[in-house]
């Protein structure tokens, strides 16, 4: 039997954008986006059976079709006439319901890992289109690095790479539900953007502290109160203890701070950990 193991890296959003509701239903986005070292475990193997078999370990998530992973592989599957079996085994880290794309990152994570099994010779851009029939943060999730995203995500424009930074990623005892945040954000005007052109023009000069001027989410803003006052007490708590910026990932609920050491990171991340917040220090990459 075949088998290959590859990591599937979280991601944050350095600034997130919603410029409008579209025809189809979706939300026109413009974000900035950036893996981190935190990681999910995913183990591809092709069995001599047929159809796809799926365990996890850390965390408790079904394993059909409504686990982006198994979504994954049949679109791969489908897409390349491949009839075999698949068993996929995750490990869990990054945290559900946090905005850091975990989903979509096991699931990027699969199709690289068929790609190497099966069609080695399979272009990114192929991948990257059967990744966006799985999830709309699927294609980022496969090309990784820094990336502006756009339309619902799936539109990618390569960035110079970000300056090496740590962020403390800190995930409260509570989820945010994405379509309840887009309904709402239809109701409210947004009046405090990012300013994506001041942040990309920051990578492009390799500038860090323009950078974290420029990070911002404007999902914060239409969170219910109970939950955005919580997500503005963990930012300020991040500020306090030296974080350059903190902002919201994706929908939430995780919050993040930037910092430009290591060791303040995560004498940060321990400072801040509690039974009601989990912490975890990353990097860039």
């Amino acid at each position: 039997m075949k088998t290959q193991t590859v990591p599937a890296y979280a991601k944050l959003n350095l600034t997130l954008d919603i410029l409008g509701k579209r025809d189809d239903g979706y939300h026109e986005l413009r974000m900035v986006m950036q893996t981190v070292s935190l990681c999910d475990d995913v183990t591809v193997t092709l069995t001599d059976g047929t159809g796809v078999a799926c365990r996890v370990a850390g965390a408790e998530l079904p394993c059909d079709e409504r686990n982006l992973a198994v979504k994954a592989a049949n679109a791969f599957c489908e897409a390349l006439g491949y009839h075999g079996g698949i068993d996929i085994t995750l490990t869990k880290r990054i945290p559900s319901e946090a905005g850091m794309a975990g989903g979509s990152a096991d699931a990027a994570a699969v199709l690289r890992a068929l790609r190497d099994l099966i069609a080695p010779t399979l272009m990114d851009e192929r991948l990257e289109e059967i990744g966006a029939r799985v999830g709309s943060d699927v294609p980022f999730c496969v090309r990784g690095g820094t990336q502006l995203a756009e339309g619902r995500g799936e539109r990618l424009t390569a960035l110079r790479n970000a300056p090496r930074l740590y962020a403390a990623v800190c995930k409260p005892d509570f989820p945010v539900s994405t379509p309840a945040l887009f309904q709402r954000s239809d109701r409210v005007a947004l009046t405090d953007r990012p300013d994506t052109a001041a942040l990309l023009a920051a990578l492009e000069a390799g500038d860090a502290a323009a950078l974290c001027a420029s990070v911002k989410n404007v999902f914060e803003q239409v969170l219910p109160d109970e939950q955005r006052a919580r997500i503005e007490d963990i930012k300020r708590a991040l500020l306090v203890h030296g974080a350059e910026c903190a902002a919201m990932t994706g929908s939430g609920s995780a919050v993040f701070g930037l910092f430009r050491e290591e060791d303040v990171c995560r004498t940060v991340c321990e400072a801040l950990r509690s039974a009601e917040l989990q912490t975890f220090c990353t990097i860039f990459v």
